[in-house]
């Protein structure tokens, strides 16, 4: 009698294993993503820079995204979803590697060429590991395991956010940002050169924990999905995946939400700091505290992503993104006009209803691709360049102080997330009512 097939399962042929290695790489890029946020604000007060410039932070890292995408795709369309993964588990450990001789040359431009390296590689790793997901099972619960995959992403996530917390901003020296510009160029090097060791510290770490990783896939018998096609076709391949509408719409709903995210997950640091210090906080007081509402914004997101995957089984993907993301434009309007800890709070729930968001638009704009998921994956990773289009767009505004008269510019900043949630909640919507036609 043939087994039953589980949501790991297909054919009678389990998946168990593959699935835990390719579940824990996302846990993997979660780390760097969310390490990397508050970045920007500790580049800045290092380097003695505007929000602006410290932004190039995340344009660095998720220009990696984008610049990889297509390569990647090909790379693993010719050899395999299993080479896609090693590929970009050594790129990963190299970029993370590399901020030790980063550190001793001491320039900002050598840590954005590490971010970049390294950031490549999860280009490759989310360009593998997500269509290789969707392709350990029945395409009926593609959806529902992406999301189960997906929700061990914030679990790395959260660490990042605790190692930034209490092994990075912590432990920098407290001389705030207007101490620091009377410093003279001998007194800045030293304390230079002191935060940049401590902030290099957790990159090595983890270099060595991806290492790790690459030699236990390595010798890992991993299944060989979607690898049969070894014919690239490229611009036959894209001309008909974006002729699909619900793959070309999803692209660009894509682009919208990693914005969104990125905005929120890196600006709730200035946000909260403005909100601590007019409390009367000193500011590294401030920004360690906007850190941990970071954590509890995290944690919201993973129990919410649980929740909205056991939804799912009652509720369409595309109707269940389209409430979430009503829910999203509602507490960003809180963020916005709230100046007091009630904004950060809503900048918290945002988080939970941004939890279903990348799979489910995911896996919508992947269903039926079939073969062409490979490229159609990279189409959806080079979406991420939404994350580094935006947020400088967001930090040109802060940077301003305020706006409007006397209104703080942070608050009126997250307009810009609110702009990207009406249209996640316009492509759920038309995407649902299109699966009804049907």
């Amino acid at each position: 009698m043939q087994k039953k097939d589980s949501l790991i399962s297909k054919d009678g042929v389990s998946y168990l294993i593959p699935f835990i290695l390719v579940t824990f790489c996302f846990a993997l890029w979660g780390f760097a993503n969310d390490i990397t946020n508050p970045m920007v604000k500790a580049f800045s007060k290092i380097f003695r820079m505007s929000v602006s410039e410290g932004t190039l932070v995340q344009v660095a890292f998720y220009g990696g995204y984008f610049a990889m995408a297509f390569p990647a795709a090909m790379f693993i369309r010719k050899f395999s979803y299993k080479a896609g993964v090693l590929m970009g588990l050594g790129l990963y450990a190299t970029g993370a590697l590399l901020f030790f001789p980063a550190k001793g040359i001491g320039v900002y431009g050598c840590f954005l060429v590490a971010y970049f390296i390294m950031t490549c590689g999860l280009s490759f790793l989310e360009t593998s590991c997500n269509p290789y997901i969707l392709s350990m099972g029945s395409e009926e619960t593609a959806t529902r395991r992406l999301n189960m995959a997906q929700c061990f992403n914030p679990c790395g996530s959260i660490i990042g956010m605790y190692v930034a917390m209490n092994f990075i901003q912590a432990k920098l020296n407290p001389m705030s940002s207007d101490e620091r510009a009377l410093l003279n160029d001998t007194e800045f090097d030293a304390l230079k050169n002191s935060d940049l060791s401590v902030l290099i510290s957790p990159y090595l770490a983890i270099g060595i924990v991806i290492a790790v990783m690459f030699v236990i896939i390595l010798l890992t018998k991993m299944p060989k999905n979607g690898d049969q096609n070894k014919d690239i076709n490229f611009l036959p391949t894209l001309k008909r995946i974006f002729g699909l509408k619900y793959y070309r719409e999803g692209v660009i709903a894509q682009f919208f939400y990693v914005g969104a995210q990125i905005m929120c997950w890196t600006f709730i640091i200035q946000y909260g700091t403005r909100i601590f210090m007019a409390e009367g906080m000193d500011e590294q007081s401030a920004e360690v505290l906007s850190q941990r509402f970071n954590i509890y914004a995290m944690l919201f997101f993973i129990c919410s992503r649980f929740i909205a995957t056991y939804l799912m089984k009652y509720l369409r993907p595309a109707k269940l993104l389209g409430i979430f993301a009503i829910l999203a434009m509602i507490f960003t309007a809180g963020v916005i006009f709230f100046q007091n800890r009630y904004g950060v709070y809503c900048l918290v729930c945002v988080s939970g209803c941004m939890s279903l968001m990348f799979p489910t638009i995911y896996g919508i704009a992947l269903n039926g691709l079939g073969d062409d998921a490979k490229f159609g994956a990279a189409g959806l990773i080079m979406a991420i360049l939404g994350g580094s289009v935006l947020p400088p767009l967001q930090a040109a505004i802060i940077d301003k102080g305020t706006v409007l008269g006397s209104y703080p510019a942070t608050n009126a900043s997250f307009i810009l997330p609110f702009i990207c949630f009406v249209v996640v909640c316009a492509y759920g919507f038309r995407m649902h009512h299109a699966k009804e036609q049907v």
